[in-house]
């Protein structure tokens, strides 16, 4: 049940740490009063922004003086954090109480989404099973409490990031990861964006009613909002241990988090914080988030002066060099070639390429810190040199909105993709009558 919520304008550090206090009575109540072993899953450091990970240093703290307090970072498949980078998320957390997640060899299988719940959650687009595996040290280590720290953000796979996200995709294998992105991919990116349940979430739900009833967990589910000044803020806190505490987290992010134009933008620009996103897998949700915005024929900049990868690791970078961003139809057709099984063995890596195309509708243009003219082209992209761009596009203000350049360019500046989505009111509609 959802034990509670809080909302406002902005959430100060002092009134988190407060609600952070409640947190812990309530799970004394509910969980038990006297835990020995707390298990801590916030998100990595993609997420930084959040504050999830201070919130996750302020547990540490609260609880660690009377447990045993660990911390896994829910990585999927993303690359595990450097010592500096733990630093840098979690603050003065132990080194040796932060456990990188290994998707490849540190899962166990502990049952599977039925191909015919698949095709029922999908609407027959999707028909195979979804194996559901999870971290060994999360399922076969004893916990008295585990605390998801997660924000809720839409999202182009679950329609809003965290809740279950945190389990399935953050702590899954390979096999899960890979079958549950293709589901989505298959429902449509578009479809996806923004929406309270997608199939996939669905057939998460399915899976943790199922499997992981006996979890002794809650979920700390964060949500932010601009302030006027251009802060980000928190602005809600959702606390509690099912599905209504994602959806109350969900509602709010809807409502807070989704900015509707009344006409598509023909230039779009979005700046990718260095210290946050260094490949393309994770730099690409200034693609899925404001691909709603942008008219056919437009153009959307990226401005990512940390990017040095196009994958996060050596055989997903390896198939992005290879079949490029170039469209659902393109990658289709060499996942079902004969000589398509990297891509059938990496099946996330092709929903991935699916997701960060326009599908030919608007231009791609990276302005990358570390990535070659010809590397950015041969993967489907355009080049543009950043510090030209930066001095180009950067809005003294760094406000959010509309902006000219100095010889009269209009263009809709995005300074933080990963906190929204962007579309027109038109399109948010249309879906919404199609439903």
């Amino acid at each position: 049940m959802l034990w509670f919520s809080h909302t406002a304008e902005e959430i100060s550090w002092p009134e988190v740490d407060k609600l952070l206090g409640r947190v812990i009575a309530e799970a004394r109540g509910r969980l038990g009063p006297s835990p020995k072993r707390v298990l801590l899953l916030p998100p990595d450091i993609t997420r930084m922004h959040s504050g999830a990970g201070k919130i996750t240093e302020r547990l540490y703290r609260a609880l660690a003086a009377e447990a045993e307090v660990h911390v896994i970072p829910t990585l999927g498949q993303h690359i595990p954090h450097t010592p500096q980078q733990n630093r840098q998320m979690f603050g003065e957390i132990p080194e040796e109480r932060i456990h990188a997640h290994d998707w490849r060899g540190g899962c166990v299988r502990v049952g599977e989404i039925s191909s015919a719940e698949v095709k029922r959650l999908s609407g027959d687009a999707a028909d195979w099973a979804i194996p559901i595996e999870l971290n060994t040290m999360l399922m076969q280590e004893a916990w008295d409490w585990i605390i998801n720290v997660g924000h809720v953000v839409p999202h182009e796979v679950l329609g809003f990031a965290n809740g279950n996200k945190n389990y399935f995709i953050g702590l899954g294998g390979k096999e899960s990861i890979c079958t549950s992105h293709m589901m989505a991919a298959c429902c449509g990116i578009e479809n996806n964006l923004g929406t309270l349940v997608t199939p996939t979430r669905a057939a998460f739900d399915l899976a943790e009613n199922e499997l992981l009833r006996d979890l002794p967990d809650l979920y700390v589910q964060i949500v932010m909002r601009r302030a006027a000044d251009g802060r980000l803020v928190h602005s809600g806190l959702h606390v509690g241990d099912d599905r209504e505490t994602y959806l109350a987290a969900a509602r709010q992010s809807q409502a807070e988090n989704i900015t509707l134009l009344d006409q598509p933008a023909e230039r779009v620009v979005c700046v990718m914080q260095e210290d946050e996103f260094f490949s393309t897998w994770v730099a690409n949700k200034a693609v899925y988030r404001t691909r709603m915005a942008i008219a056919d024929g437009g153009e959307l900049i990226i401005l990512a002066p940390g990017l040095k990868r196009f994958g996060e690791q050596p055989e997903v970078e390896a198939i992005i060099r290879k079949y490029g961003y170039r469209g659902t139809a393109n990658t289709m057709r060499n996942y079902e070639s004969a000589a398509g099984t990297d891509l059938r063995e990496m099946a996330h890596a092709a929903a991935h390429l699916n997701h960060g195309s326009s599908e030919g509708r608007f231009r791609i243009v990276y302005a990358p810190g570390h990535i070659s003219r010809d590397d950015i082209e041969t993967v489907g992209y355009q080049y543009a040199d950043l510090a030209a761009m930066q001095n180009k596009y950067l809005p003294a203000d760094g406000r959010e909105g509309w902006q000219q350049t100095n010889n009269g360019e209009d263009y809709f500046f995005v300074p933080t993709p990963s906190i929204g989505l962007w579309a027109t009111r038109e399109k948010m509609e249309m879906r919404s009558s199609q439903r």
